[in-house]
């Protein structure tokens, strides 16, 4: 894609907070009174990310992915094409942000169909990704793809994700078995020298690997090779992506919230979340963005959800994300959200072009109930009824802002996705939290390994067997 700064402002990103305002919901908005009280505690939060960027140790490596990766782009390029000219397949073997980040990406940019066109019409192998350990679920795989013809993309930073190494062991004994030199068919997306799978690439022969710098956590990495392998793959643009990240990141220069979009939608949800607004929904009007809630849903949910402040106060914050899509749930959540509790913000994301306009044919001139759609375009519905969905919630006095995209395209998700990574670390850092960590997951998968008689968790094996279900509370 190549970017003038013309076509670039065209692009922009831009957020509309007009339905936030008590200027349009009453004593159910946002003051002016109330956004400029926190004006102080905004700026202290920009300046908290602006003086941390790129630190590893505070795992703020994410703020330089759209500048830093130069060389690693073109290797990343030119492994793209071989893939494409060898495999008839290709498969995402990971979990969290390392599945999430290229579903969403896929889902974005590619045909919504597009495993199920023809080779001469895709750009790359048939992809899927495997975020799950469902029995079934790698067992249909199984049935769809030839492993010998596949390309499995390992991503663990650590090798000791309980999840993606079992279907790495799935996956390698069935190659193995097939006489294929696993290193042939696999690329590990890893640490830079440290891990499993850096052991099991050095037995294999050396395995092409890829990194993932220390300074970046799984749900802010799709900026990284985690996500830019296989959106490579799949023949989107990774250059334009990470432009896009980047023209997000010089708007959101400023310390001022009016200047600085991902500062005003931090600052925004910070005043809600304080009022008891503990629902964020996050409403796509596209099935191109519908799985970018689920991206958002682990990045929002994981970075925000703690109990305890960075000086060690108890805290208890976040927010429950919430995945809705317009115009689809309009007919199944949205009556909860204009009737049920004052206790959510809902956050559209609206498209000023889409990529097909199909006309609607006049017809059923008898019933004036159909033939007004006649004569405009399936764009101008969908349009039309994530405006109404907003008026309507403006007009029940529930808090609603848009992100407006002007298409939906590489650069303009570059955008998005950095403007809600920015989001969510102003957010932390107005919170006073560890933004980055996980103890809640880790409390999971520690019991998972105890449960599955990994060496060193004996102790809790015993309190978990001990733990067994009460007969007088089994109905």
């Amino acid at each position: 894609m190549k970017l003038t700064e013309t076509l670039r402002r065209q692009l922009r990103v831009t957020v509309d907070y007009t339905n936030m305002t008590d200027k349009y919901l009453g004593d159910k908005g946002i003051s002016k009174k109330a956004l400029d009280a926190h004006k102080k505690l905004a700026r202290a939060a920009h300046a908290y990310v602006a003086q941390n960027r790129g630190k590893d140790e505070l795992f703020m490596g994410w703020t330089e992915l759209p500048y830093n990766q130069a060389e690693i782009v073109n290797d990343i390029i030119a492994t793209a094409k071989l893939v494409r000219r060898k495999f008839e397949h290709f498969v995402v073997l990971g979990i969290g942000g390392s599945a999430l980040g290229p579903s969403m990406a896929f889902t974005a940019l590619c045909h919504l169909h597009y495993n199920d066109l023809p080779k001469s019409k895709r750009r790359g192998p048939k992809f899927f990704v495997e975020d799950n350990v469902d029995p079934v679920r790698m067992k249909e795989l199984l049935d769809v793809i030839d492993v010998t013809k596949t390309c499995f993309n390992v991503i663990s930073k650590s090798g000791a994700t309980s999840e993606t190494m079992a279907q790495y062991l799935i996956i390698s004994d069935l190659l193995t078995k097939a006489g294929v030199n696993i290193k042939e068919n696999v690329i590990f997306t890893t640490d830079a020298a440290r891990g499993n799978l850096v052991k099991i690439s050095d037995e294999l022969g050396g395995v092409k690997r890829y990194i993932l710098p220390d300074g970046v956590g799984g749900r802010f990495s799709e900026l990284s090779p985690v996500g830019l392998l296989p959106a490579a793959v799949l023949g989107i643009d990774i250059k334009a992506l990470l432009k896009g990240a980047a023209y997000m990141d010089k708007l959101c220069k400023s310390a001022d919230f009016r200047r600085n979009p991902a500062l005003m939608c931090a600052t925004l949800q910070y005043i809600a979340m304080q009022d008891g607004k503990n629902i964020g929904v996050l409403m796509p009007y596209s099935d191109n963005l519908r799985y970018v809630s689920d991206w958002y849903a682990q990045l929002w949910a994981e970075s925000l959800g703690k109990n305890v402040t960075l000086d060690g106060q108890p805290c208890h914050v976040g927010q429950t994300p919430v995945k809705a899509l317009g115009v689809t749930d309009q007919h199944s959540q949205v009556q909860l959200y204009t009737e049920g509790p004052y206790d959510k913000v809902v956050t559209f994301l609206s498209v000023g072009s889409y990529k097909e306009k199909t006309p609607i044919p006049h017809g059923c001139e008898s019933i004036p109930d159909v033939s007004f759609l006649g004569g405009h375009t399936m764009e101008e519905l969908i349009q039309a009824e994530n405006k109404a969905t907003a008026y309507a919630l403006t007009k029940a006095g529930r808090l609603n802002y848009t992100i407006n995209l002007p298409a939906v395209n590489e650069f303009t998700l570059g955008q998005l996705l950095y403007l809600f990574e920015l989001q969510t670390a102003y957010a932390g850092a107005m919170f006073n939290i560890d933004t980055y960590n996980q103890p809640g997951v880790e409390a999971g998968k520690k019991a998972t390994f105890a449960l599955l008689g990994k060496p060193g968790y004996d102790l809790q094996k015993k309190d978990l067997n001990a733990a067994q279900p009460d007969p007088e509370y089994i109905v």
